[in-house]
């Protein structure tokens, strides 16, 4: 049996190439001294673990900050930030091979040293930051919150 994988609506908020790390309240978060190599957004229908929305990786082309996209979830990363696990799905508009989630990862361990760093410069310790791995995007989305508010006023934790 060959199931579909979910269909989910992002809105970018770092497109791929961009230096400029945006929270989903619309606010710098950060300037990366590294370009993203994808585009970077939020599932706005879901919180994720670390109550802010759900994070959703797209691959492919360069999209522009605030594009909205419904795209298929392939897979999902498991990422834990000051020792709070939180969700990151993968998405494209085709299948993912071997090499493509291998190349997600390797980022994902990149980014959990930069964000370690960036955590400690801040003053910002208190658990782990660490990439968890490569999960299936439905127990992602099954662990995630629907969101019911309609005004998101942003996470309560700071990062």
């Amino acid at each position: 049996m060959n199931q579909q994988p979910p269909q989910v609506e992002v809105v970018i908020e770092i497109p791929r190439g961009s230096f400029l790390k945006w929270g989903s309240c619309g606010r710098v978060d950060f300037v990366s001294p590294f370009p993203c190599p994808f585009n970077y957004g939020s599932v706005r229908a879901y919180v994720g673990g670390d109550d802010d929305l759900l994070d959703a990786v797209v691959l492919g082309p360069r999209l522009p900050r605030g594009k909205r996209v419904n795209v298929a979830a392939h897979g999902a990363v498991g990422f834990t930030d000051r020792g709070i696990y939180d969700d990151k799905l993968i998405c494209s508009h085709r299948p993912l091979g071997p090499l493509c989630r291998q190349l997600v990862l390797f980022f994902f361990n990149f980014y959990a040293v930069c964000k370690r760093l960036l955590n400690i410069y801040r003053g910002r310790g208190g658990g782990r930051t660490v990439c968890e791995g490569w999960g299936a995007a439905e127990l992602a989305i099954s662990r995630a919150r629907p969101r019911k508010d309609t005004k998101w006023s942003g996470p309560v934790i700071p990062f």
